[in-house]
Order: structure tokens, then sequence, then C-alpha cells
């Protein structure tokens, strides 16, 4: 009772790296509340799950083994989900906000009464007064608003659990004890779902898997629209060979037909968080920093002195990245010899 859940990805048997870094944000949590963290898993051939998250500080795995469960659709997961917090009233559920976390959330949290939000980007615990009455130990579920113009700090007061989704990459993933040991509840799944959650099966699935590894890079070069064009665009890719990174852009980048889709950094894109981050013709908008902020060095490459991301960056090269990209490829060979 009053613990807090975290909903694992599952495939093939492989716990997914957004609910790895729940677990590692779940258990810092957890401490602070004095509660225990519980992780569930749903699916099929589970049985290397535990091994897999109580590294991370799961007190308590609960497992949903069936082959009807793999691979997700909605209905027998919902059913679960919904059935399972009625008994354990969880005070805190926390799941991805993938494709997966993003149809299962809505679907508990109406079923529940409970609400949600979606796309946090910090989580925190924090007391809140309202109506002369003071709430203790909330959630605080943080998220940029109004298209980043704002960051909000929302609150569910009275309804549980507190629901939130949070996207990949945005926390820490960190193991906290490689020989912390939890327990396994295994549940009879048939108690939790009847025929009528099967009645959408799968009968073929296509997983193209990305190119692009820009969440894993120690290096990320990217470019923002100040890049002025596509020719233009193509300074970042010599760079980030030159450098052996990886090539990111912003959203303004991509919506302008420079980059693809799958190397938007930001609040709509990916999070990253490499050792070296360079980050070229980009003004910084939050909806962007909100995708890098946490990276290990800064560089900034601006016409613009006081554009927004010179206030993160630790190196500011203030000039037309037309000059300074190949001065900077130039150097780097040279020295790099």
């Amino acid at each position: 009772m009053n613990n807090l859940y975290v909903y694992l990805e599952i495939e093939n048997g492989k716990v997914e790296d957004v609910s790895l870094e729940l677990l590692t944000k779940g258990r810092k949590l957890a401490d602070e509340l004095h509660c225990q963290l519980e992780a569930v898993a749903i699916g099929y051939q589970l049985h290397s799950v535990g091994e897999q998250v109580f590294p991370y500080g799961a007190d308590v795995l609960h497992i949903f083994d069936d082959k009807r469960l793999y691979p997700y659709t909605s209905l027998p997961h919902t059913s679960i989900l919904v059935k399972l917090f009625q008994s354990e009233k969880p005070q805190i559920a926390l799941m991805g906000a993938t494709s997966i976390g993003r149809d299962l959330g809505p679907r508990v949290s109406s079923a529940l009464c409970s609400g949600l939000t979606a796309d946090c980007t910090a989580l925190e615990i924090g007391d809140h007064e309202e109506k002369e009455k003071t709430y203790t130990n909330l959630l605080y579920q943080i998220r940029p608003a109004f298209g980043g113009n704002i960051v909000a700090t929302i609150v569910n007061p009275n309804n549980r659990p507190q629901m939130a989704t949070v996207r990949e990459g945005v926390m820490k993933k960190e193991i906290l004890n490689l020989g912390y040991k939890g327990k396994t509840v295994t549940h009879d799944v048939n108690q939790y779902v009847s025929d009528t959650d099967f009645v959408i099966s799968i009968i073929d699935r296509h997983i193209e898997s990305s190119k692009v590894n820009i969440k894993n890079a120690a290096i990320v070069v990217s470019g923002g629209y100040g890049m002025g064009s596509k020719e233009n665009f193509s300074l970042i890719y010599d760079l980030a060979n030159t450098l052996g990174g990886e090539v990111g852009a912003s959203r303004a980048a991509v919506d302008a037909g420079f980059a693809e889709h799958e190397r938007q950094i930001g609040q709509t894109g990916v999070t990253v968080r490499p050792k070296l981050y360079v980050a070229c013709g980009i003004s910084g908008q939050i909806q962007h920093i909100a995708g890098m902020q946490e990276s290990a060095i800064i560089i900034a490459v601006n016409n613009d002195p006081n554009a927004p991301i010179n206030a993160i960056a630790d190196y500011v090269i203030t000039g037309d990245v037309e000059t300074v990209i190949p001065k900077m490829i130039k150097y780097y060979k040279k020295n790099s010899k």
C-alpha cells in the first residue's frame, strides 16, 4: 500500500532503457517517501527480468507471464494494471512516454480517475498548500508547457495513484547495487484478464531499428536553423566525422528540411547526455535545451553573443558558422595527429 510502481517495457525479454531510468529515479523518490519501489512486468518468458531490475533498487517485482501478453496490446495490459492498482493502491505510478506508455497511461488513469501528467522532464517530492490545507509528500510532476515557454509544476493532491510518463533519456540510468535483492511475486494472469481483452491479436510485426545512435554517442554535433541551408548543414556532418561523433539537429532545422526527424534533439525529440555537445547555429530555446542541458561539456557556435544557449555553454565561440566550423575542423585535424 502507498508504494511507488514502475511499469516495465520489455522487448524480447529485455527491459527497455526508459524503464531502467524510471527505476533509478523511482528508487530515489521511494527512499524520500520511505516506501517500497515495485516494478510490474507484463509479457511472455520473463524469467530474466528480475536479474535486470533488482540491481536498480526494485524491492518487489510483479510478474504477469502469458504468451497472449506479448507483443503489447492495449486491453489486457490495461486490465492487469487497473486491477493491480485497485488492489495494491500505489501512491505513485510511472511509465515511459513511449508509444506504449502514451497508449497505456491514459487508459489506466481514466479507469482509476487518477489523472496523468505526460512528458515530464523532472520528478520531485514536495508539499502543497491549497485553501488553507497543506498536502505533504506530493509528487511534483514537472514539464514544459505552452510550447515550452514556461515550466509547469503539476500536483495531484486528492487522487491516487499520482501518474506520470517520462521520455527516454530524461532521467539518468544508474545501477544502485549489483547485489540488491528483491522479492518476485508471480500472478495468475487469468484473474486479471477476460476473453474480451484478447479480441485484437497481432498477426505480424515489423520493427526497423534506427541507424542513428545519438542517445549513446559520446560526442554530438548539432546544427540549428542558423546554419542557413541544407547545403551549409553538411558542415555539421563534416565536423561530426572529424570528431568521431553523431549529428543532431534542432527542431527548427528539422522543420526546415536540413536534417531528418530522428536526429532531432529537444523536448519533442531525443534527450542526450554526451561528454561533448557542440551546438552550431542554435539559439537555445527551452525546448532544445531540455534535451541536451546535462551534457558534460557544451560548446556554442553562434553569431549572436546574446543567444540563450550561451548561458549554459561551457565555451562560446561568437562568429559565423560558415567561417568557424571549417577552422575547427582544420585545427582539430592539425592538433590530433
